[in-house]
């Protein structure tokens, strides 16, 4: 039986073919569409990974929800495109180690992709990260509007993928009209100069095996007796069982004692090194330590979390819907409960929102981490409630029923 690879089983025999397909689409701006991660290994940096691990692991929680509005009102099974990205997008990954490397390479080479895999009768079967070394747009094949995307992977393969099959994800997308950033030169300087003070701090502790001072000798000596000399009076005095610290030498000898003294950043400077970092990806040593409280933990959601919930929700519903569709109200969505971070006192206050019909029972239990009740799906209000000029009665002080209101406005 042939072995198959996974590039293989992914992208089964799509190969490039026309000679259309090699031709570079020409952008407006004259940057060649061609796209390279960052060659710095800014991976390979404590720092860094921290960081984006931080932003990935918090994405990750993440739930893809298909909105598909009825006319009666009334909620439809979930979607065969709900479950692949709320469980198992492919076969190889979870819904949260898809998301999480998603977010990685989006965070680490300004550009991430997902492959969709359509059937023959057009239903999606997989969603697939493509974590290519090249990626570069080509020119539409003849009668068509939708380019072609040329991946080239680390083991030498390459696949021509039609953009409308892929949902790109970008970041500081700015000079090249068709992709995020291809270098992090702002980043580069930065990572410098902490490898610099992490070999500096290296480098500080292998002073204590260096040299610590000078034997010098007021006579000729022969060689080996030099040496033997030396050993003898390390042996004796520099040695750790030499509890008084005073070493004693004879007219032949003068002991110079080498002070070192390695310069090394303070702990002030290097949390201003680490703080550059930080602001390069919109995070804390709070978030990063998880320790922070519950307006940070909304801070940080507002303004790192909740654009790439925003941006794949907005590729997944265009690559994935028709026009039809989509103004038929299906649309993809990430949602995200954040009160799982609200301290209790702002949990117990969300109880009013439930009986007055803003929150469901099983909603607010959820914010509770509490399973859900049976009939808790349903909205409830207080009776002393009512809408606007709705007409119905409300139960009076004395018993007697009253108008909730007038259309005339007559109280």
């Amino acid at each position: 039986m042939q072995k198959r690879s996974m590039f293989q089983m992914i992208f089964g025999g799509r190969k490039e073919s026309t000679q259309q397909q090699q031709t570079l689409l020409r952008m407006l701006n004259g940057f060649n569409p061609t796209f390279s991660p960052f060659s710095g290994e800014a991976y390979d940096s404590d720092v860094v990974r921290a960081s984006v691990d931080a932003i990935a692991r918090n994405a990750a929680k993440l739930r893809a929800k298909h909105i598909r509005n009825r006319s009666d009102g009334l909620q439809e099974a979930k979607s065969n495109i709900e479950t692949l990205l709320a469980t198992r997008p492919n076969p190889y990954m979870s819904a949260f180690d898809f998301t999480y490397k998603v977010v990685t390479l989006l965070y680490m080479q300004n550009n991430s992709f997902i492959f969709i895999d359509w059937d023959e009768i057009g239903s999606v079967r997989a969603f697939y990260p493509v974590p290519a070394s090249v990626a570069e747009f080509l020119e539409p094949p003849n009668g068509s509007n939708d380019p072609r995307v040329r991946f080239r992977f680390f083991g030498g393969q390459s696949v021509v993928l039609p953009y409308s099959q892929l949902v790109h994800l970008r970041r500081f997308f700015y000079r090249n009209d068709l992709f995020g950033e291809t270098s992090d030169k702002a980043l580069t300087p930065t990572l410098d100069l902490i490898s610099t003070t992490d070999q500096g701090i290296s480098n500080a502790v292998k002073t204590s095996a260096f040299l610590r001072g000078l034997l010098k000798f007021t006579t000729m000596l022969k060689p080996d007796d030099m040496k033997a000399q030396r050993d003898m009076f390390v042996k004796d005095y520099l040695d750790i069982a030499n509890n008084g610290g005073v070493a004693a030498t004879d007219s032949k000898a003068d002991y110079v004692p080498l002070n070192s003294d390695p310069k090394m950043v303070d702990d002030k400077q290097m949390a201003q090194i680490k703080d550059k970092v930080y602001s390069y990806f919109g995070v804390n040593e709070k978030i990063i330590k998880s320790n922070y409280s519950e307006d940070e933990w909304n801070a940080f959601y507002e303004s790192v979390i909740e654009p790439i919930a925003i941006q794949l929700s907005l590729e997944l519903t265009a690559k994935l819907f028709t026009d039809r569709e989509r103004g038929h109200g299906n649309e993809i969505i990430y949602e995200s409960n954040r009160l799982q971070y609200a301290s209790m006192t702002t949990k117990l206050n969300l109880m009013q929102m439930v009986d007055r019909g803003a929150m469901t029972p099983n909603e607010w239990r959820a914010a509770l981490n509490m399973a859900p009740i049976e009939g808790g799906d349903k909205p409830i209000r207080r009776l002393d409630t009512a809408e606007v000029n709705a007409g119905t009665k409300m139960p009076a002080k004395g018993g007697e029923e009253e108008d909730a209101g007038d259309d005339d406005g007559d109280s």
